[in-house]
């Protein structure tokens, strides 16, 4: 915590005077004393700054000069470029930068306890696009992590945070292994018919494709299903990865025949903040007659749509379901919520021809029994049966024994693909 404290004190100071909010002098009283009183170090901070003054004093004069000089520096424009470089990269919000280092400080620290000493064999990463060209395991190099930034475009809410952790690991132990994995990869394996856009042909040449998303939970799912379910799961199955963000995967044999997630991590069904499938028409209407940017539209649709969009309240169905009867805006958005997952379902079932078995997993669908029930009743068409006690204590099985559809609840584990994947690889030298 304290090295989060320390990171996020040091971020905040800089970009008050790097904005000029405060000047030098000023921020560097107030940042510390804030930080300190956060930190819980009140009943100290009295004797501490008596302490400090005594034992600075010599050199205050010089801390004085340095300051008005990197203030006259400042107020000067000196910075000014590079200033709005860094708020152009992270799109006006220079706190992504810090909070994102600190965060990864933190995780680095965790780990390093928990080994107890213990040098790590290696390290497996999730990265969510592969694009084209990435689809197995991969080692990580600086040629890897350069060619996978430019996915970022395509997933900007989880590509940059492996890239950065593999570049600062890179960095601070050269000599452990980094292997990379993709959420794309599991759907490989779907028909060319699945994968492609009606765009002319130079595009699917181009890497224009549905390449799919949540492959390390729905590999996973390959493995636990068929130890819980037997030859069933090897069947007609779609699984919904239900979680902050969300897809749906048809499944035949363990491998992925069609998915709800195309291109990007935007498409298919509503999630906590983005918005799902959508009409192109929509983007060029907000660009070209209410002239929004496209950093205004990328924001809109992956940050300020879904659940919290429309709800205007949250993006998750916890803080939602309770206000459900009093607020129109949180009925609303939970009845399109499940509405896409009804209505995506059902259009798997029809190109698997039947359904044999649903499974709920990640976050939302592994803890919210309500949310399951909805889109439960709402498909009883397809000979859905819910054991409604079942239901209401994450049982494996949820549905009936009269049930034509065997309905399931199997927790994910990303983690658990990925080093095992990590482990393959680096075993085959």
């Amino acid at each position: 915590m304290l090295t989060f404290l320390g990171f996020a004190m040091v971020m905040t100071f800089m970009y008050l005077i790097m904005t000029k909010r405060l000047s030098a002098l000023i921020a560097l009283i107030i940042v510390p004393i804030t930080f300190a009183l956060i930190g819980g170090f009140a009943a100290g901070i009295g004797p501490m700054m008596l302490e400090g003054i005594g034992k600075l004093a010599p050199t205050g004069v010089m801390l004085m000069f340095a300051i008005l000089y990197f203030a006259l520096m400042i107020d000067s424009g000196l910075f000014d470029p590079a200033v709005r470089a860094i708020l152009r990269m992270v799109k006006g919000d220079p706190l992504k930068v810090s909070m994102g280092t600190a965060a990864l400080a933190l995780i680095r620290e965790r780990v390093l306890k928990r080994l107890q000493g213990q040098r790590p064999a290696a390290v497996a990463h999730r990265v969510v696009h592969g694009g084209q060209h990435y689809f197995a395991p991969t080692l990580v190099t600086q040629r890897v992590i350069d060619e996978l930034r430019g996915y970022i475009p395509l997933a900007p809410l989880h590509q940059p945070f492996p890239l950065k952790a593999m570049s600062l690991l890179m960095q601070q132990h050269p000599d452990v292994p980094q292997v990379a994995v993709f959420d794309t990869a599991f759907h490989r394996t779907a028909e060319p018919v699945e994968q492609m856009f009606a765009l002319p042909w130079s595009a699917w040449e181009r890497g224009v494709r549905r390449y799919g998303f949540h492959g390390l939970s729905y590999h996973y799912m390959g493995h636990a299903l068929p130890e819980r379910h037997g030859d069933a799961a090897r069947g007609r199955t779609i699984v919904a990865h239900l979680g902050s963000g969300a897809s749906l995967c048809a499944m035949q044999g363990l491998k992925s025949v069609a998915t709800t997630m195309g291109f990007s991590a935007l498409d298919g069904l509503m999630m906590g903040t983005r918005c799902g499938a959508l009409d192109p028409g929509a983007v060029i209407y907000l660009m070209q007659i209410e002239k929004l940017s496209l950093d205004e539209v990328a924001r809109m649709l992956y940050q300020d749509s879904g659940l919290l969009g429309v709800s205007s309240v949250s993006p998750d169905p916890r803080v939602l379901l309770p206000l459900e009867h009093e607020n129109e805006r949180v009925r609303t958005a939970l009845a399109l919520y499940v509405r896409r997952i009804v209505r995506e379902i059902g259009a798997l079932a029809a190109v698997l021809g039947g359904l044999d078995m649903l499974v709920f997993t990640a976050g939302i669908g592994e803890n919210n029994a309500e949310l399951r029930r909805l889109v439960c009743v709402l498909l009883g068409w397809l000979g859905l049966n819910l054991d409604q006690d079942a239901n209401a204590s994450h049982a494996a099985v949820i549905s009936t024994s009269a049930s034509r559809v065997l309905v399931g609840v199997e927790p994910t584990n990303e983690e658990w693909i990925a080093a095992s994947q990590a482990t393959r690889l680096l075993a085959q030298g």
